[in-house]
């Protein structure tokens, strides 16, 4: 069955002093129903992701009810959704299945999130649950052996960091290992990303960096340096998702993006070196299977970039750009707007911000509006075939969810 994406709505993401988590998702799914041209009637179900209000809050547990039910959401499925990171993309997943199973004809998928703190640490803290908080010495261990680096030989990581820097600065010393990649490469993704994110008006951060800017600031945790790496947000995201029955009933049916594929994977035991069975790379399998399509055919992505290495690592991935070859290509300006593959044309999670529980509907946002024609001075001419990828904690050596998703015109 096919299911399309009838509206979508985002926030500006960065700091919201004074909002909640309920304005935030009130925010974005209040935009979406507007671009769908769909009343709140209409709706037959709602899939809310949140990832930190439990723990910053207190709020463990019927999330979605707490922020919904105030703005009028009555007597239909609340499914609230928690996947790490991939939380918004996960809350996609279910909703798309949900009418594939004939359960309903239109529904929602939010994501909204409240990260910012008076106390950062507190921030922070939050991804300090996205890995077996039981073997958190055993994770530590796997992680230094990426590089095949004893941690006495390191530069000393920032103070205030989330200990997700530390993951992904072994995964860039793992491909500096295996490729020769360097923090130079790296750097070129972040000034990428961040030049992207200058014609983006709902990116936490508007500035551009020279690659030399990049490479000269502060330190994270080697060879992690801040501008390549994703800040503390607040920000909702919000999809109306309907069948082809359901979009008839829409006035917004011409407008309509078409989801080819949707899959949601969990990590595999598999030697930390055989990068060709990462998560990553075979849930972008399943889904350009499902898809009928392959990378070939992509014109746009919008990959989880929490990190310049992660984007490094996903387009290699999802068979944008050979194994090895992530950084180089952005060194050679494939990945810019103008290029061969355009990546992350939002800025990426490096500017355009990681409100984690509402970071994969963001970059749906994004890909819609890529589609659509409507991204303005960061358009992708003639974008017809869109991909996002979406990952989430950490298990063993990768990602321990992945959300990889097809969009077409």
């Amino acid at each position: 069955m096919d299911v399309f994406i009838a509206g979508v709505g985002m926030t500006v993401f960065g700091e919201h002093p004074g909002s909640t988590v309920r304005d935030l998702g009130a925010a974005a799914l209040a935009e979406a129903l507007a671009d769908a041209d769909c009343d709140q009637g209409s709706i037959e179900g709602v899939w809310f992701a949140n990832t930190g209000q439990g723990a910053l809050e207190g709020q463990h547990m019927i999330r979605g009810q707490v922020a919904l039910r105030p703005l009028g959401f009555e007597g239909v499925p609340i499914v609230n959704v928690e996947n790490a990171c991939a939380s918004a993309s996960t809350a996609l997943h279910g909703a798309i299945n949900h009418l594939r199973a004939g359960g309903a004809d239109i529904v929602l998928a939010v994501g909204a999130e409240k990260m910012i703190q008076p106390d950062r640490s507190r921030s922070f803290s939050l991804f300090d649950a996205g890995w077996d908080v039981s073997d958190v010495a055993g994770n530590r261990r796997r992680l230094l052996d990426l590089g095949g680096l004893d941690e006495a030989g390191l530069p000393p990581p920032a103070d205030r960091r989330s200990v997700f820097m530390d993951v992904y600065a072994a995964f860039a010393r793992q491909h500096m290992r295996l490729y020769g990649s360097t923090a130079r490469q790296f750097a070129a993704v972040s000034a990428k990303n961040h030049g992207h994110s200058v014609a983006n008006p709902r990116a936490q951060f508007q500035r551009a960096f020279t690659l030399e800017e990049v490479l000269g600031s502060r330190g994270i945790a080697w060879p992690l340096t801040l501008p390549m790496c994703a800040p503390i947000s607040d920000g909702a995201a919000a999809a109306v998702l309907c069948t082809g029955r359901g979009l008839r009933r829409l006035a917004s049916r011409s407008r309509a993006i078409r989801i080819r594929a949707c899959v949601l994977g969990s990590s595999m035991n598999r030697e930390p070196d055989d990068l060709q069975r990462h998560l990553g790379r075979l849930t972008a399998i399943k889904a350009y299977e499902a898809a009928g399509a392959g990378p070939e055919d992509v014109d746009v992505a919008e990959v989880h970039d929490a990190t310049a290495v992660g984007e490094v690592i996903q387009v290699e991935n999802l068979g944008l750009v050979p194994f090895g070859e992530g950084g180089a290509a952005a060194l050679r300006g494939e990945t810019a707007l103008g290029g061969r593959i355009p990546v992350n044309p939002s800025g990426g999670l490096e500017s355009k911000g990681h409100p984690i529980g509402a970071t994969g509907l963001g970059q749906i946002f994004e890909l819609v509006q890529q589609l659509r024609g409507e991204a303005e001075a960061r358009q992708v001419a003639g974008a017809r075939l869109a991909i996002a990828e979406n990952g989430g904690g950490l298990w063993g050596v990768e990602e321990a969810a992945c959300v990889v998703t097809l969009l077409s015109a």
